[in-house]
């Protein structure tokens, strides 16, 4: 029998994802005013309104930002596994008060800076300061985001010195140790550069208000409103984490904190409802893994994706919107599948929320999506769409004695923006050390020539070598650590062989993503899977089976854009329908069950029947071959040859059933 626990690798990072300090009353109201103080430096810059009497340098701001949430940072999260946690020890204090005292010199001379150079002729001193600000955005990166990023942004931002002496195809142009110190700490390429620019102009109010939605009961009124929509359905419960998950994982932005919120919820209704642990695990899993990738919010990634590909935060949005439809369908047919096939009913009437009384209650939050949408996708204002949202939230939430929350409530509200915001910056910090060692080097220019070559300048290779090095690099890196990296080394690649660039940039973060509920690691479902009490290998299997849109999709939407909106209307049409069968078809041939038709036959005739749809939904899902000379519609209507005798089979074997029954 296998251990139902997770291996103790697995929990420990687990653990360190969801690890922070409570923090003693003082320190609390410190973090809390911090972050206060903080949000409203971000809303003096965006909105432009000058309260200091002139406006503050974009360099400026962002090392205001970067000392404010560092000083959060070793306050926040302990500096190894058996630290004080309800403490802060004098050495957390003293690197808190270092983070002021270095990054605070920073923001006093950043005009200085910029007028005199001196991130290619940093003064003695600068220098001096450049080299304690790269400690501690080590420091930090270790603590936010372990080990693993701790190395990988130690080896990359000292890079520049030894670049000369490394091995021929990654040679660069190198630079003495103090010179890279400053570029990184002073240049707009390296520490300030792309990630923390992205968090300055449009995660800060994201998570602002993500964070204001879950504290003013935002999570619970998505939850109820996903139960008293599905859940009287047939495998309800299940259909409920769908919806559920998808949605505060989109808010949240973290896999493990979603599943361990709406996971205490979700998993138990579907094992009380008749789903078996492993699948009840399995679900929640991939549905909180899915919402990193659904729209409106996506978590902090797609803002950084913006930035990268310099395009409207909305257009992300709009091409999004197709895969995750697909992933989260993908998920449904095989709950219903698996629910058909296991005779399980839905949640009873009285186990259910009423859709009238939810609504009525939860009015405010639907008003304020609006709000939110108005101005990004409209409006075009994504950077202040999430500060007006936020202010109309907690402005209704205040006009109601029941919602109304003290100043007890406004204060732990601060210290967990103020903790999502600091472990952000510590991990952007760390990785735009990063970008700023290729920049520094022109490596980035020499990898992708090199890719380019060993793939013989054909996309698929090279599409299944990024796949490959995404998911091992998603084992060991936050989605965006892992995003920001390979939008830098691989992607330029796969945009040089022809691919369209915001398909390249989601297909690297969908990849990123696998490795949630992948083997070995598969974070996310050994998560599920400690809730569920059951087997953590077991859970990502099902997972796996669950999820299994997830591997496929993005290649379809890399060599197809219509995928992901790219085309004329009806080209856009024609693959997202064709792409909705191909997926009925491959659930219903992983669950054994065809929506609709019946279950499908045991034994090897059932299995060979079973191959054959799915591969019929592969090539229903696939974009046409066109290097063999088969279309869209050819491919479409082999998938209708391969697939059409399981389905003829299973409603004539459903029919004699019924008959009989």
């Amino acid at each position: 029998m296998s251990d139902p626990r997770p291996s103790a690798t697995a929990t420990a990072a687990i653990e360190a994802e969801l690890r922070h300090r409570t923090l003693p009353l003082p320190f609390r109201v410190l973090v809390a005013l911090i972050s206060a103080g903080a949000v409203l430096l971000a809303v003096n810059q965006l909105f432009n309104l000058r309260l200091t009497g002139s406006a503050i340098m974009d360099p400026q701001y962002l090392y205001l930002l970067s000392m404010l949430f560092l000083f959060i940072t070793f306050l926040a999260f302990p500096a190894y596994k058996g630290a004080p946690m309800d403490r802060v020890p004098l050495y957390d204090l003293a690197l808190s008060l270092a983070s002021v005292w270095v990054v605070g010199y920073f923001a006093l001379n950043a005009e200085r800076a910029l007028m005199m150079g001196w991130e290619y002729g940093a003064p003695q001193m600068a220098t001096w300061y450049s080299i304690a600000f790269w400690l501690l955005i080590l420091e930090g990166a270790r603590r936010t985001g372990g080990w693993i990023i701790f190395a990988v942004v130690l080896a990359f931002s000292l890079y520049p010195v030894v670049a000369d002496r490394v091995p021929g195809p990654i040679q660069g142009f190198p630079s003495p140790f103090g010179d890279t110190m400053a570029f990184h700490v002073i240049s707009s390429e390296s520490a300030l550069g792309i990630p923390m620019r992205s968090f300055g102009q449009l995660v800060v109010g994201f998570i602002l208000f993500g964070a204001t939605l879950q504290f003013t009961g935002g999570g619970k009124f998505f939850n109820d409103l996903a139960f008293s929509l599905v859940g009287r359905f047939r495998g309800g419960a299940g259909k409920v984490a769908i919806f559920a998950s998808g949605f505060m994982g989109s808010m949240s932005g973290s896999v493990i904190s979603n599943i361990m919120t709406t996971g205490t919820v979700t998993i138990p209704a579907m094992k009380k409802s008749g789903f078996g642990a492993r699948t009840a695990a399995g679900t929640e899993a991939c549905a909180s893994t899915g919402g990193v990738l659904m729209p409106p919010v996506m978590g902090a990634t797609a803002f950084i994706m913006a930035s990268f590909l310099g395009m409207p935060y909305a257009e992300i949005v709009l091409a999004a919107a197709i895969p995750s439809i697909l992933f989260y369908f993908g998920i449904f047919v095989q709950l219903d599948a698996y629910a058909g096939r296991n005779k399980l009913r839905g949640l009873r009437p009285d186990e259910l929320p009423r859709l009238g009384e939810t609504l009525k209650a939860g009015w405010p939050y639907i008003l304020v999506f609006a709000v939110l949408i108005y101005f990004m996708m409209f409006r075009r204002q994504e950077t202040i769409a999430p500060f007006y949202a936020t202010a109309l939230l907690l402005f209704i939430n205040q006009l109601f004695p029941s919602t109304r929350f003290d100043l007890r409530g406004l204060l732990q509200l601060f210290v967990n923006v103020g903790r999502s915001l600091a472990e952000l910056v510590a991990l952007l910090l760390g990785v735009g050390l990063v970008v700023g060692a290729f920049s520094a080097t022109g490596l980035a220019g020499t990898l992708v020539n090199d890719l380019v070559f060993l793939a013989g300048n054909e996309a698929l290779p090279l599409l299944l070598m990024g796949a490959v090095t995404a998911f091992i690099f998603g084992m060991g890196m936050t989605v965006t650590a892992c995003y920001i990296f390979l939008a830098v080394v691989l992607a330029p690649a796969l945009v040089r062989v022809g691919l369209d660039p915001l398909a390249v940039h989601l297909f690297i973060l969908y990849w990123g993503m696998v490795s949630f509920i992948t083997p070995p690691v598969a974070l996310g479902s050994f998560a599920a899977a400690t809730i569920a009490g059951t087997s953590p290998i077991a859970t990502a299997v099902s997972s796996m089976r669950l999820g299994s849109v997830i591997y496929i999709i993005p290649f379809f939407f890399v060599l197809n854009p219509a995928l992901i909106g790219r085309g004329t209307w009806d080209e856009v049409l024609v693959v997202f329908i064709t792409a909705v069968i191909g997926i009925w078809f491959i659930g219903s041939a992983f669950q054994a069950y065809v929506t609709g038709l019946g279950a499908m036959r045991d034994g090897a005739a059932g299995l060979g029947l079973r191959v054959m749809l799915f591969l019929g939904g592969l090539a229903f899902a696939v974009p046409g071959l066109e290097a063999m000379g088969l279309t869209h519609w050819h491919m479409s209507g082999l998938g209708l040859l391969l697939g059409l005798p399981a389905l003829l089979i299973a409603y004539l074997d459903g029919q004699r059933a019924n008959a009989t029954g």
